[in-house]
């Protein structure tokens, strides 16, 4: 058993939502793998899921991430970003 447990990095007043544990946490207090973050209020954090999903439904639904099949034959189009 450790005698000292190592904190994770992070700074009062910042907020993170644990994707783990489903709460609200000021500084983190869980893996960074595990969390959304930083958020500059607590009410923002409160929203992190509603806010990933507006962020992935415009993702899904905007077409430049919607390339089109090569030769019109295999998977459907790839997602590897807009094309410039």
């Amino acid at each position: 058993m450790a005698l000292f447990k190592k904190r994770t990095a992070g700074k009062p007043g910042e907020w993170f939502y644990c994707l783990e544990h489903q709460k609200v946490e000021e500084g983190p207090e869980c893996p960074a793998k595990d969390r959304f973050g930083p958020y500059a209020s607590r009410q923002e954090a409160q929203h992190a899921m509603d806010t990933a999903r507006e962020r992935n439904l415009q993702w899904e639904t905007d077409p430049r991430w919607h390339d089109a099949p090569a030769g019109g034959e295999g998977e459907e189009g790839g997602r590897g970003g807009p094309q410039s």
